[in-house]
Parts: structure tokens; sequence; C-alpha cells
């Protein structure tokens, strides 16, 4: 099977075998909200999200996804404020997928916003960034994040790495509950070192 990508053994693997294991197993994901489990991707620059968006189509999942494109906009998401106000259109993510280095607020102000908050701090978050800095995943780590990422550079990798993502976080892993904030009771995340 050519295209634009040779297939490589694992991508044969992958489209043969695990493609629709993963597609059935998110089949049976039951979410009592709104039936599918649901992504949010925070990301800022237009090649990764064509690349998400491709991965997303070549798959075949049928799992909602909704698009942020900076820290500002993923807390106003989370947060259920503004635009992202109705609930139905915009319901609470079982997975957010995070970029680092974005725009209005990074990535690690978005973490700590979200563990800020008592009924979002078990958000299952999985930074996916460019970077493989260790000072940096540590930091995503203290900050709350379930999993961190480097994103490939090659789109055949980063389709394996989006295939994971889902087997793992939506098919496989039991979510704890979470809900939106109710209105007044955000809290801004303390400084450092000040206690809450």
């Amino acid at each position: 099977m050519q295209g634009i990508y040779p297939m490589q053994p694992f991508d044969l693997l992958v489209v043969t075998y695990l493609r629709p294991l993963v597609c059935s197993l998110l089949k049976n994901v039951k979410i009592p909200d709104s039936g599918q489990p649901v992504v949010l991707v925070a990301e800022d620059r237009d090649e990764d999200l064509f690349m998400l968006d491709r991965a997303f189509q070549q798959l075949g999942f049928n799992t909602p996804v909704q698009y942020v494109r900076n820290g500002e906009e993923t807390i106003a998401y989370l947060a259920g404020k503004g635009r992202f106000a109705n609930r139905a259109e915009y319901p609470l993510p079982d997975l957010l997928l995070l970029d680092l280095k974005m725009p209005r607020q990074n990535g690690f102000e978005v973490l700590e916003w979200i563990q800020a908050q008592p009924t979002l701090s078990r958000l299952r978050t999985v930074v996916l960034t460019t970077s493989d800095d260790l000072t940096e995943i540590t930091r995503a780590y203290q900050l709350g994040a379930a999993s961190f990422i480097t994103k490939p550079l090659n789109f055949v990798e980063f389709r394996n790495s989006i295939i994971a993502i889902y087997t793992y976080w939506l098919a496989l892993n039991k979510s704890p509950p979470i809900q939106r904030p109710q209105k007044g009771s955000v809290r801004e995340p303390s400084p450092e070192g000040s206690p809450q």
C-alpha cells in the first residue's frame, strides 16, 4: 500500500490490527453526558492542527474534537465562559491535548489554572508539544499533566502517537468524574510558594 508516505511494518500493523480494535473499543466507551468522549485540542500552530485533523480523519475516529487556539480560550472553554457558555455545544472534554507554547497564557499557566479548580483538577491532560526539555517535562507533571508526549515531526509517527493516545486514554483508561466550575467559584492559581 503506497501513498504519500511509504508504509512501514509498524504502520501496516496499525492499519490492519490496531485501527479496527481502537475503533471498536471507542464505540463501547460510555460517557454519561454526551454518549461519546470529547477531546479538546489546545494548539496554536496551523501545521499541527492540520496534522491532528488529518490523523483523526485517516483513523476514522468519530469522537467529537473541539479546538482552541491559545491558553485564554482553553481556560474559557473549560470554565464555560463567553462564547463557550453553551455546554451542549461545548461539552467538557474527557481528554485535553495541550500544547505548552501558546499565546495568551501558555500551557503551564493552563495546567496551573486547572489544578486550582477542585472540579477540574482530575481532567486527563496530555501535553503534546515539540519540547523534550527535562525541566519542562518535570514541571508539566508537577502541575498535573497525566502524560507528556513530544510531537513527532513525521506524519506517520504523529498518526501512530494519536492512535496510542486514543487507545490508552479513551478506550482503556477509566476517567474520574469532572465538572465545570460553578459560576463564581472559578479560582485563580496562587502565586508560587504561597499557601492556597
